[in-house]
Parts: C-alpha cells; sequence; structure tokens
C-alpha cells in the first residue's frame, strides 16, 4: 500500500473519529436529562426516569464525569436543555453558574451578590429555558439570560418588600415560574408572597397575610385545592401553612397547627384537595389537612397531624410515591420513614438508617436515593412492608455537611459536592460494567 493511500486511510480514520467524537459529546450533553426547577419538574423530587438500576454496583455506580469551580454553598442543581444551573460562593462573592452536562465545563458565570457567612449559597435556582433565576440569602431576586448569563433585572426581598424571614438563617427559598410570572415569598405582612413579571420584573401582586410570621425557608407549589387554583407554602410560626389565589394572591387559608418557631423548611406536597406539610424542631410536626369550599371561600379540616416526636422532616424534604410518603423523620436524623398519605399510619419501624444525620431524598424507577449529611448514598426499596436498604456508597472525598439534594434526570444522578459536581451514570446497562 503506498503512502498516499495510507495517509489518506489514516486521515480519513481521524475525520470520523472526530465525528464521531463530536456526536458523542452532543448526544451525552443532550441526553433528555431536563430538571429545571427545584425538586424537578413536578415540584416533588419525583423522576420520571425509568430503565434505572435497581443495585447499584460495590462502591457505587460509574462516575462518568466530575465538574469543578463551582464555590461553597447548599444549592442542588437544575438541568435544561444540555446546560447546568447552580449558585456558589467563590472568594469574591455569590455566583450564579451554567456548566455543560456532559463534562461539566464551565459556560458562564456571574456574581449575583455577596458571599454569606454560613455555609454558602442555600437557594437552588430555576430556569424556564430564555431566563435564570436565583435568590441570595442576602434577598436578592435576579434574572439572568441563560444563553450567557447577561442580567436582566433584579429586586431585593427586604429593601423592595419589607421582607423579613422567620429566623436568622436568611433567604432560602428557590422561586417558582409559572407562566409569565415569577412568585417569591419576601415575608411582610402586606407582601407575605410577591408576583413579577418573569421577564421585566415588574410587581403583579402583592399578597397580604397578618401576621404572617415572615418568609419560611419552604419553596412555594401551584395546585388546584377546593375548586380554585392557588400557590401554596409554609410560613413562620404564626403563619404556617397558607393559601393564596394564583390571580390576585388574596390569602384563601392557613394553617399552623405543626408550624414551628426556629425554620419550616421542607416543600409542602399536594394531591388533589389534601396538602402535607412537616416542620423540625421540638415544637413542630406533620400534618395532612384537606381543603374545603364552603360558599365562596376555603375552609381547612384536619385529616391527621402527629406532634414532632412523632413525624417530622428536618431538611432534606418528602416524596409522595402511590399512596406513600417517604423521608427522613428526625431532627438531624434522617431516619427513614414510610407513611400512609391519607391515614397518617406508620409503616416502618423507626430504625437508623446506613448514614449519619439529617438525608436528602429523591425518587426514581422503585428506589429512594437518600443522600445523608456525612456523604453517604443509599439505594432504598419503597415496599411499605419494610425499609430495604438495596445499596449504599461513599461520595469519594465527600465534604460535609453533605446537604445539596440529589437529582436523577436523564439516567444520571447528580450530586453537588460544594465545589464540585459528580455526575453518576444510574441507567441499567451501566451496572454490568
Amino acid at each position: 500500500m503506498s503512502r498516499r493511500v495510507l495517509c489518506g486511510l489514516v486521515g480519513c480514520a481521524v475525520v470520523v473519529l472526530a465525528i464521531s467524537a463530536a456526536i458523542g459529546a452532543r448526544d451525552v450533553r443532550r441526553s433528555g436529562a431536563s430538571w429545571p426547577q427545584w425538586r424537578g419538574p413536578g415540584r416533588d423530587d419525583v423522576a420520571d426516569d425509568k430503565g434505572l438500576m435497581k443495585k447499584w454496583p460495590k462502591g457505587g455506580p460509574p462516575l462518568l464525569w466530575t465538574g469543578t469551580g463551582l464555590g461553597d454553598g447548599y444549592a442542588s442543581v437544575v438541568i435544561d436543555d444540555g446546560r447546568i444551573y447552580t449558585v456558589g460562593d467563590r472568594k469574591d462573592g455569590e455566583y450564579l453558574i451554567c456548566v455543560e452536562d456532559g463534562r461539566g465545563k464551565e459556560v458562564w458565570s456571574k456574581r449575583i451578590g455577596e458571599r454569606w457567612k454560613d455555609g454558602g449559597s442555600r437557594s437552588t435556582p430555576t430556569t424556564d429555558g430564555e431566563f435564570v433565576y436565583a435568590l441570595t440569602p442576602h434577598g436578592d431576586l435576579v434574572c439572568l439570560t441563560a444563553r450567557d448569563g447577561s442580567e436582566v433585572w433584579r429586586k431585593n426581598l427586604s429593601k423592595d418588600f419589607g421582607g423579613k424571614m422567620m429566623s436568622g438563617w436568611v433567604f432560602s427559598e428557590s422561586p417558582l415560574i409559572d407562566g409569565d410570572r415569577i412568585v417569591c415569598t419576601p415575608g411582610a405582612n402586606d407582601a407575605a408572597l410577591a408576583a413579577l413579571d418573569r421577564k421585566t420584573g415588574a410587581e403583579v401582586w402583592r399578597s397580604k397575610i397578618e401576621n404572617c410570621g415572615g418568609a419560611g425557608y419552604s419553596s412555594i407549589v401551584k395546585c388546584k385545592c377546593g375548586g380554585v387554583e392557588q400557590y401554596v407554602t409554609v410560613m413562620g410560626k404564626s403563619g404556617g401553612a397558607v393559601g393564596v389565589r394564583t390571580s390576585d394572591g388574596k390569602l384563601l387559608w392557613r394553617d399552623a397547627r405543626v408550624a414551628g418557631k426556629v425554620a419550616n423548611i421542607p416543600t409542602p406536597i399536594v394531591r388533589g384537595d389534601y396538602v402535607f406539610y412537616s416542620t423540625g424542631y421540638d415544637d413542630g410536626g406533620s400534618a395532612v389537612i384537606k381543603i374545603v369550599p364552603r360558599g365562596d371561600e376555603l375552609t381547612v379540616e384536619d385529616v391527621w397531624h402527629k406532634a414532632a416526636n412523632e413525624l417530622r422532616n428536618h431538611h432534606g424534604g418528602v416524596v409522595l410515591v402511590g399512596d406513600y410518603l417517604y423521608g427522613g423523620h428526625g431532627q438531624n436524623q434522617g431516619i427513614p420513614f414510610c407513611v400512609n398519605f391519607m391515614t397518617g399510619e406508620s409503616k416502618w419501624s423507626k430504625k437508623r438508617g446506613p448514614g449519619e444525620r439529617s438525608a436528602a431524598v429523591t425518587y426514581a424507577d422503585g428506589r429512594l436515593y437518600f443522600r445523608y449529611e456525612n456523604a453517604v448514598m443509599a439505594l432504598i426499596d419503597t415496599d411499605p412492608s419494610e425499609c430495604r436498604v438495596v445499596s449504599t456508597f461513599e461520595i469519594p472525598e465527600g465534604s460535609t455537611p453533605s446537604w445539596a439534594h440529589p437529582v436523577v434526570a436523564g439516567g444520571q444522578l447528580y450530586l453537588r459536592d460544594k465545589d464540585r459536581l459528580l455526575c453518576y451514570d444510574v441507567t441499567d446497562k451501566a451496572a454490568s460494567r
């Protein structure tokens, strides 16, 4: 074979390999992963992925890639159109950061506020594909373009709305996009919740709730209860769980039965006319209430409630799968629990899980993904008859407290570990590697 022919073949092979690599990279970045807001598309931490591992290999699922440079903080990640967004504290301030899904390389970053002294970022951003929104601990609600991070507008929940927190751990909610609006919780009596135009930041309405107790650490969910579209969240102790009308912010109902005075954190769960909410600390607890129409008003009926020693989720969240609620019980405990949504009947005995202290939880394809504060990951079956831990692994060189919520999307498990982002392949085919 002549040198010219050989070189030609080698050149073709190089081109083919380059094209294949490019296509492969594109496929990884556009793998279908979509998690555009806090707790996923439904704000319920329930992934729709199928064909995932039922058991992890020893040492955990294959690690696909690790990204760095995310700064300090507990924010989780959101994913849209091949890009990942999160918030973290770097040396000179808090940054909203965009990286490529598929390798974790930074696309852009934008300073959005001052650093926070206690662990860094706490609010997870949200995106509609065109814009990305984030809330800093200091109350700066900012809107940046998803394309390049250019700032579009900003508001400050304290200065512009007179907002305040229920206690000293500063603003932590993840704002909600609803159509042409962005909805947030300033926590003032005359602006407990606020709706803004998502493109301009112009005020649409303020929700007046007397003695609202300040903003909680919970995040808003949209639902239709008692026949009325509304936003539901948990305020401070005197405010409790509240529902306000989406059209104008009018208070529809409130229930402070298990609201605590220290920090009300978990995002509520709504099914039909029923609302579950849980709070930590000694004065917290858990409850399911029913929102019932009475004439032109809505009222609250008690379905069940439990004291803090019976059932409380400190932080880490709760998921509803079928007829059962799952999460971590206890103050800084993360003890796996399974409770019937409608009756409150506890199905699992209170027994320490494989990790230590609190646990952040998400659900995918028949399994619970528990992330413990000491950087232990656990895969737990959702069989109500018993708590069965299927697999565990330790996040390599994991930082503590390991609090950022895990994300399962596009067959991948994303774990924000302060400055790092780790991405694992949890598809069933990866189990044979």
